[in-house]
């Protein structure tokens, strides 16, 4: 796409959102000039960020790469028996990623040596669906009839199976709680670590997807209206941002009092998590998932199969001469 062409294309978007009523006009996302690009398959989807590596997965190969951030170079492959589908975490030493081979599996990379340490026979329910970890162990949903899986880091046993409502695929864990989107309705499950019990069911936007948690807060990026929902974990208190990007896919990051979101066609968001509000918008080519850290946006092009480092103080000045 030439830039004629995305110059027309983010037109075409500021005058749908002048007529939809959301504050912020795309900008083009060419402005935004990487600092560095990695070229790492035929698609690439899924980021996970360490204190000393960005960690992004792909197709064509099935694999997950070690992006070394003091460098800015690529420093491992590592190859996977099925298809990255659902997410990745971080927790006992480890990356975890659910595969969505047959049956479904999950598997254990060392994030020492950068080798592949275990394939467990125990995977996701769905592409798009997500996995975390935390209070010593990996959560999962395993089925779509709702089954949510705590599972053994060290063996890949499972541990409890908790049940969330049907057409739940998307698990975040925050303070004593693993919170799971439905997907297929309009709301968040607040799952009780320990107990196993449901604490709060809380209503959002449709079609609630991906999900992060941070600041007190719960954000969940809806897919059925293009919306984003803040859910406060004490008073469960509701917001939702219009944010114009609705449809499969996307991808969402909390960090330094902004919450930065994804989508194919608009790549880039920016929301104000103390303001409830649309900043700036970044429309074009590119997107799919995203993580935040080591100073920079690290952004999929999941059609051109690369990932992007971009830094945040570039995009929020870019943000501050659009006012």
């Amino acid at each position: 796409m030439n830039r004629s062409s995305l110059r027309f294309f983010a037109a075409a978007f500021a005058l749908c959102f002048a007529s939809t009523g959301i504050g912020a006009a795309p900008r083009s996302i060419t402005e935004l000039t990487p600092l560095a690009t990695f070229s790492l398959g035929k698609t690439a989807d899924w980021v996970a960020i360490t204190a000393d590596a960005v960690w992004v997965a792909s197709t064509g190969p099935f694999a997950v790469h070690r992006i070394d951030p003091k460098t800015n170079t690529r420093v491992a492959s590592v190859a996977l028996p099925g298809e990255p589908c659902a997410g990745l975490a971080t927790g006992s030493g480890s990356l975890w990623v659910p595969l969505c081979t047959a049956p479904p599996s999950l598997a254990k990379v060392n994030l020492k040596t950068n080798r592949l340490d275990a394939i467990f026979m125990v995977g996701p329910a769905a592409p798009e669906g997500g996995v975390t970890y935390g209070a010593g162990s990996v959560w999962l949903i395993t089925s779509k009839s709702g089954d949510l899986a705590r599972i053994n880091p060290a063996n890949g046993a499972i541990l409890n199976i908790f049940h969330v409502p049907p057409g739940s695929f998307n698990p975040a864990f925050s303070g004593t709680m693993v919170w799971v989107t439905h997907a297929e309705a309009s709301e968040l499950t607040a799952i009780d670590a320990a107990t196993g019990r449901a604490a709060a069911t809380i209503a959002t936007g449709p079609n609630p997807r991906f999900l992060v948690a941070g600041g007190g807060a719960i954000w969940t990026l809806n897919q059925g209206d293009g919306t984003l929902s803040r859910v406060d974990a004490r008073s469960r208190r509701v917001v939702t941002i219009p944010l114009g990007t609705p449809g499969h896919g996307g991808d969402i990051a909390l960090s330094g009092g902004n919450v930065w979101t994804t989508m194919p066609k608009v790549p880039l968001s920016l929301i104000d998590a103390d303001a409830d509000r649309l900043r700036c918008q970044w429309a074009g080519p590119g997107g799919d998932s995203l993580g935040i850290g080591h100073s920079a946006i690290w952004l999929t092009d999941y059609h051109a199969g690369t990932v992007s480092r971009i830094a945040i103080k570039d995009a929020l000045a870019h943000c501050a001469e659009s006012r």
